[in-house]
């Protein structure tokens, strides 16, 4: 399964995710012919279970999709689609067709049947028509909320991606059930930290093709400047950072089931966010100051790792998370961790 997804979606994006495309939406633009596109291939609906109406694929079947997201630079809300149906299908709601977005942030409460609060820092929060959200208070539940009964403060992402805050009055929601007891209440920022960690992976591919081929082309003082070896060091240092974002964020996919695997994705993002920073400056450091024209394609997808690195859990938040869990089970707990991966009383259900 996993070969057939990356291939069709690869195919997909090849033909419809164009830098013009992507320009465009950063203008504004809403781009209906490919959200259509994609819909239709029914990516959105992956990890609903087959007695939901979805394909019942698993979290690893789908990594090399979210890579691929983050390669072409998409600009659609696929990956906040695929959690959002994921966890209305964990929590025995009927899936979702058509555009979707999560909010993991905010004071949404649930009482009376009504929910009353701010979503903060939605993707896509003004295009899209639903957002799946989880209410804080003790008895946190899933629900669905009809975007149209919302009042939208709009902002953007470094890269222009809307990130907007959606304020909600005594919204009657579309759908609820109590979250999952097998959920943590912070599952949507630890799906999302898991989605960006792919996203970020796929991009610092895309950033490491593009400074080799330049470093090949840019001839300098008669020869190519890769030849040197300081370009030399600093691609390699590109290279490393992204196979080890790649990996890490195969391994949270690969260990999440029912349940998100909370250390792995920990430390994907970590990994992650650490990398596009440092993956970001040596791709400029090789192009030069062309990567950061408007007509170059560079700036597209160093854009999106300056965004994505610190969306649902930056690098030190998630680092701070982890350092005081392993502080606080102590020293015995550091072996079990490092070699497998496990770390007593901090598993999916910790907050």
């Amino acid at each position: 399964m996993r070969d057939l997804f990356d291939s069709s979606v690869e195919r997909l994006f090849s033909d419809l995710v164009t830098a013009d495309a992507v320009l465009a939406c950063e203008g504004g633009e809403w781009p209906t012919e490919l959200w259509t596109a994609v819909e239709a291939s029914g990516f959105t609906l992956a990890l609903v279970p087959e007695s939901l109406g979805g394909a019942g694929a698993a979290w690893a079947d789908v990594c090399g999709v979210l890579r691929l997201a983050g390669r072409f630079n998409l600009p659609l809300p696929l990956p906040e689609a695929m959690l959002a149906n994921w966890l209305l299908g964990a929590s025995g709601l009927a899936a979702v067709s058509g555009t979707l977005s999560v909010a993991a942030r905010g004071t949404l409460r649930l009482e009376n049947g009504r929910v009353t609060g701010a979503a903060v820092d939605v993707p896509w929060g003004r295009h899209v028509r639903h957002v799946v959200a989880v209410t804080a208070g003790a008895a946190p539940a899933v629900v669905l909320l009809p975007t149209e009964a919302a009042t939208v403060v709009r902002t953007v992402n470094t890269a222009a991606e809307p990130r907007d805050t959606l304020k909600f009055e005594a919204v009657v929601p579309l759908a609820s059930a109590a979250l999952p007891t097998a959920l943590s209440a912070d599952v949507l920022k630890l799906g999302g930290a898991m989605m960006r960690a792919a996203q970020i992976a796929g991009a610092l591919e895309t950033v490491l093709a593009m400074a080799t081929t330049y470093a090949g082309e840019r001839v300098q003082f008669g020869k190519p400047i890769g030849s040197f070896q300081a370009i030399q060091h600093q691609i390699a240092v590109l290279a490393e950072h992204a196979a080890a974002s790649v990996m890490s964020a195969e391994a949270a996919f690969a260990e999440s089931d029912d349940r998100l695997a909370r250390l792995p994705v920990m430390a994907a993002k970590i990994c992650a966010s650490e990398a596009a920073g440092i993956g970001a400056g040596v791709a400029h450091a090789v192009h030069g100051a062309i990567g950061f024209t408007h007509e170059h394609a560079l700036h597209l997808t160093t854009r999106r790792l300056w965004s994505w690195r610190s969306e649902f859990g930056s690098l030190t938040d998630w680092s701070q998370q982890l350092g005081r869990a392993l502080c606080g089970a102590g020293s015995q707990a550091l072996w079990p961790l490092v070699t497998a991966g496990v770390l007593a009383g901090f598993e999916e259900t910790a907050a």
